[in-house]
């Protein structure tokens, strides 16, 4: 690639997006980057690799490292990896924990983190400590006692939209061993960016609205500090564990990050008009969205987001399960699917997916909304809500 913009030119964060992190083939002038498919490269003479960096497609890939330098730009850090799912990111961080160690995570987060978290600790003698992270005094308290080696938050939570004060807890990292990391994905870069709070790591599930079209499989983990010992670890897991991205996931979330401002609008402005909707209508019992004032950490929200507060919320049905499925199932415009952060509008019966143990309340639908108009969303919902 060649007239590369950078994020040191001063360029808007959707400038930098639009151009999908600048550049243009040099090859053939084309301002949409190639797609490689090798997955070696040559050597000259002396055996030196005949493009320097270039040496096995697992971890040297130009289109992987164009990518991850955009992304550490729209998080203020200094590198990025690439996974092959959110959920492969999230397990290279959680191996940086030794066996002995402890891990305090956050509670009622996203079920599969959840589950892995659990297991991978059970598994390897790591004590795993949960608790609500929106209660900062609780959750001190549990840092004190536990000196964690590993904090695991996610801001806003998956599926109860609780919002953790980021430096708050970076604070309480700083001076200890332990490693912060917050997943970040129901914000997206352009609402939230933990790394200028204090986090020593954010990550993101690429599947979501990152790629933003339901069509690839990724993850990412940026730093604040590339010459820390857990990045070396992360970076060398990814490489050497071989959970990569394959060149044409890479090219397609590439593509989907050129659109992402744009999409990132439309979804928190209709985001925001269906919750304060649906926080008025009669059968609606709670709406958690932390864009609402009536959320419990609406002005913790606001002092850590701009742009918005993201495109997932959740509804609490004014019934039980069949009356909630009974909602989720008369909509028209909402698809039935899991995932969030696509172009398409979803509903999630949580309980149905999670079942028994995980703490989720029957009455609970899980939104992802999308970039369709507003008024239609809202009229979806008022008239499937006629139905209980």
């Amino acid at each position: 690639m060649s007239n590369s913009l950078s994020d040191s030119d001063g360029l808007h964060p959707d400038s930098l997006l639009a151009h999908a992190g600048g550049g243009f083939d040099a090859a053939t002038g084309a301002v949409v980057p190639p797609i490689q498919t090798a997955t070696t490269f040559v050597r000259d003479e002396d055996y030196e690799p005949v493009l320097p960096g270039h040496i096995y497609s697992r971890d040297s890939n130009a289109l992987y490292r164009k990518t991850e330098k955009l992304l550490a730009a729209l998080e203020g850090g200094e590198d990025s990896r690439l996974f092959a799912s959110g959920m492969a990111a999230i397990a290279a961080i959680v191996r940086s924990v030794r066996p002995g160690g402890t891990l305090l995570a956050q509670s009622g987060i996203y079920w599969g983190t959840t589950l892995f978290l659990r297991k991978h600790c059970a598994r390897n003698n790591i004590a795993l400590v949960e608790a609500d992270a929106s209660d900062l005094s609780a959750f001190r308290d549990e840092f004190s006692v536990t000196q964690p080696d590993l904090v695991w938050l996610e801001v806003p939570s998956n599926p109860f939209l609780k919002v953790a004060d980021i430096r708050k807890i970076a604070e309480l990292c700083n001076g200890t061993s332990a490693v912060l990391c917050v997943d970040a994905t129901a914000a997206t870069p352009l609402i939230l960016k933990p790394l200028s709070f204090g986090a020593d790591l954010v990550m993101h599930s690429a599947t979501k609205a990152l790629n933003g079209h339901s069509d690839l499989l990724g993850g990412v983990v940026s730093t604040s500090n590339a010459s820390s010992e857990v990045w070396t670890f992360i970076s060398e897991e990814r490489q050497n564990a071989g959970a990569v991205l394959g060149s044409f996931e890479t090219w397609l979330l590439l593509r989907g990050l050129r659109t992402l401002a744009l999409r990132v609008e439309r979804m928190n402005s209709n985001a925001i008009d269906l919750a304060r909707s649906l926080e008025a209508h009669p059968k609606v019992k709670t709406v958690l969205y932390p864009g609402l004032k009536s959320h419990p950490q609406h002005s913790l929200a606001k002092s850590q987001m701009t742009n918005g507060f993201g495109s997932l919320m959740s509804i609490m049905i004014d019934g039980g399960k069949d009356e909630s499925l009974k909602v989720a199932g008369a909509l028209d415009i909402f698809q039935r699917a899991t995932s969030l952060g696509g172009t398409e509008s979803l509903v999630e019966h949580r309980f149905t997916i999670e079942g028994e143990g995980s703490g989720i309340p029957e009455n609970l639908l899980r939104l992802s909304i999308g970039i369709e108009h507003g008024n239609d969303l809202i009229a979806d919902f008022d008239q499937a809500l006629t139905t209980i």
